[in-house]
């Protein structure tokens, strides 16, 4: 009986952007699907690659391999007491390639791998994502204006309103009508979120603060 070709896959989801899924599928984009009909993640799955194979076994064997080199990148868990062992693992989409790039020269099939081109919906997504995780990172971690060269008596203004401004008192706060803030607590005030990364909803002289901290700390790299 003719073998039916099928295709290995490397899988990226903004939802996760430390792992890449790496399986197998006779029809990638009804796997694409099936996956993406599920309301489990935030943002949709998209192929970054395939790989055309002639043996519907062939991702357990790349498996097996990533799991020789470093047993470590594969996501095992424990749940109800069994354990649960996923196609996901801890590396780039570059680095899964590369991966497969090596086997396809081993092979002689450079021919049988493919980058697929990210759609303009993959792209925004990909994009609100990182905007998403930046902002996060930027409420976890301590602002001060000193970071941005700014000192007492600055006057910065909001990003929705540049109507809107307030001076600077100390390295942490600023005064608005009066009233004292940080400048998470005058952002949510104006923008009525319930989270909220100030320095991206602030500027000085045009620029926005969390802007300005970025490339002052690129500059001292």
């Amino acid at each position: 009986m003719e073998q039916k070709p099928g295709y290995i896959y490397i899988l990226t989801n903004p939802s996760f952007p430390d792992y890449v899924k790496i399986g197998y599928a006779d029809d990638v984009k009804s796997r694409l699907k099936q996956l993406n009909r599920s309301e489990s993640t935030p943002f949709a799955f998209r192929c970054y690659a395939t790989y055309k194979v002639n043996h519907r076994l062939s991702d357990l064997k790349l498996h097996t391999i990533i799991d020789k080199l470093d047993p470590t990148l594969r996501s095992i868990d424990n749940v109800d007491g069994k354990k649960r062992i996923r196609e996901f693992y801890a590396m780039s989409a570059e680095d899964a390639y590369a991966l497969l790039e090596a086997i396809a020269q081993i092979n002689g099939l450079e021919e049988n791998l493919k980058l697929w081109d990210m759609t303009k919906d993959e792209i925004r997504q990909k994009n609100l994502s990182e905007e998403i995780n930046s902002e996060k990172k930027d409420r976890l971690s301590n602002f001060r204006f000193s970071y941005c060269n700014l000192k007492e008596g600055d006057v910065i203004s909001s990003l929705e309103n540049f109507e809107i401004k307030a001076t600077i008192i100390d390295d942490n706060h600023i005064t608005y009508n009066g009233m004292t803030y940080t400048l998470s607590g005058l952002a949510k005030e104006i923008t009525n979120a319930k989270t909220i990364a100030g320095p991206r909803h602030f500027t000085y002289e045009g620029k926005i603060l969390s802007e300005i901290r970025e490339k002052i700390e690129k500059e001292k790299c």
